[in-house]
């Protein structure tokens, strides 16, 4: 990919588009702050928050930044035994080849594409609020775990989520989920694409840890910065609980569009590094969702996963799953999808209409069906060919519909 100089002047020029753009998910950021300072979402956080550093104060040798990026999720929350035992081949070497080749089209942008790139992480990170940055920090330090996923299923039904979580009754589902995440370290290596802290010009500012570790050090990352390796993990993640929580199915797609944006907040990605890693999500997932062997592991984890949400709750799923009000449940409201629907492509420069039928990538049905109780694949055909507005960026034909795929519309009746 081609490197991007943001010249004082090319900033200039995207003020207006920088602008604009920056009204797009402020609603939903605000009512999430708003929802954080107090009541049970707020409790809900803490929690999430508390669990996590006293894992990471356990696993993470020392327990600082080069600490905790070498931790991995095990037992007791994950039954990695269960899971080997049966003996499934991930195939994750020949998905990463598959991978690069979905993002070639990255390879040949535009410099107006990439230019308004920088110049959204630098307008995402440099506002990003100090409960922003906290998040994000969180975020990025919970990648080995599923505690993020826990304040997208409401504040009853995420308790309940930490409960099972912690005892170890989510096993099958944690270990298979993790399993199914792939790597993104070869598609980095081929891109070779430097991260925006690392451009001469400094287009962003570092943020420095208060939640974790503490110490005030600035979170950084290394390797490449195209695709998202965080972005990809947190789409993969939502996706497939989603797929096992189709009442929550809506949110967890809006809180992996959340995970990513974090990375910008961090200054460690581009929206199109984000934008690629959501590609790849969706194709990795979709994959592994058409696949009659992967299916039934995923049925047997996906039963006692809901068992045990149901046991914790204490009353019926659907009940225990539903919607809160936006003052409680922010990643469940309108606003929430809007915000989702503008990660799609970020404001970013369009190469093209956004009102051309999508080519409905192969296997993306099975997702849309698995997410959505009684919905059969030709009407999910027909609600994912539906272009929502989301502009195309300009990638190669064959690849570019993963990006405009818009899975939360084609899923959610308002």
């Amino acid at each position: 990919m081609r490197l991007v100089i943001l010249t004082l002047a090319a900033g200039l020029l995207l003020a207006p588009l920088a602008q604009a753009a920056s009204t797009q998910p402020q609603a939903f950021l605000t009512s999430l702050e708003q929802a954080g300072k107090t009541g049970a979402f707020a409790q809900l956080q803490q929690r999430q928050r508390e669990l996590l550093v006293q894992r990471l104060r356990r696993a993470a040798q020392p327990f600082d930044q080069q600490g905790i990026d070498h931790v991995r999720q095990g037992v007791p929350l994950a039954d990695d035994t269960w899971l080997s035992a049966q003996g499934y081949d991930f195939a994750k070497e020949q998905l990463q080849q598959a991978d690069i080749q979905l993002l070639e089209g990255f390879r040949t942008l535009p410099q107006s594409l990439l230019t308004a790139s920088t110049a959204t992480v630098a307008r995402i990170n440099h506002g990003a609020s100090p409960a922003l940055q906290d998040r994000a920090v969180l975020d990025a330090d919970g990648i080995a775990f599923l505690y993020y996923l826990a304040d997208a299923l409401g504040p009853r039904l995420g308790q309940a989520f930490l409960d099972a979580y912690e005892r170890g009754d989510l096993g099958k589902a944690v270990a298979l989920i993790k399993a199914s995440e792939v790597s993104t370290a070869p598609a980095k290596k081929y891109f070779d694409y430097p991260r925006p802290f690392l451009l001469p010009e400094k287009p962003v500012a570092l943020v420095a840890d208060r939640v974790v570790v503490g110490d005030g050090k600035p979170y950084t990352a290394s390797a490449g910065a195209f695709p998202s390796g965080h972005s990809t993990v947190g789409y993969t993640d939502t996706l497939l609980l989603a797929a096992m929580l189709p009442e929550r199915a809506p949110a967890l797609i809006a809180r992996g569009a959340g995970y990513g944006y974090s990375r910008q907040v961090l200054g460690v990605h581009y929206p199109l590094d984000v934008i690629g890693g959501r590609m790849i999500a969706q194709y990795n997932v979709a994959h592994y969702l058409a696949d009659p062997a992967y299916r039934r592991l995923f049925d047997e984890a996906r039963e006692q996963l809901r068992t045990a949400l149901t046991r914790a709750c204490g009353v019926a799923l659907a009940e225990c799953a539903k919607a809160a009000g936006v003052d409680q449940d922010p990643w469940n409201d309108q606003a929430a999808f809007a915000f989702n629907h503008y990660t799609l492509a970020y404001g970013l420069p369009a190469a093209a209409a956004a009102t051309q039928p999508i080519q409905v990538p192969e296997n993306a049905t099975v997702m849309a069906v698995a997410m959505t109780p009684g919905l059969d694949a030709t009407t999910a055909q027909k609600r994912l060919a539906k272009p929502h507005d989301v502009a195309e960026l300009g990638l190669a034909p064959a690849h570019e519909q993963w990006q405009r795929l818009d899975l939360l519309s084609a899923i959610h009746k308002p």
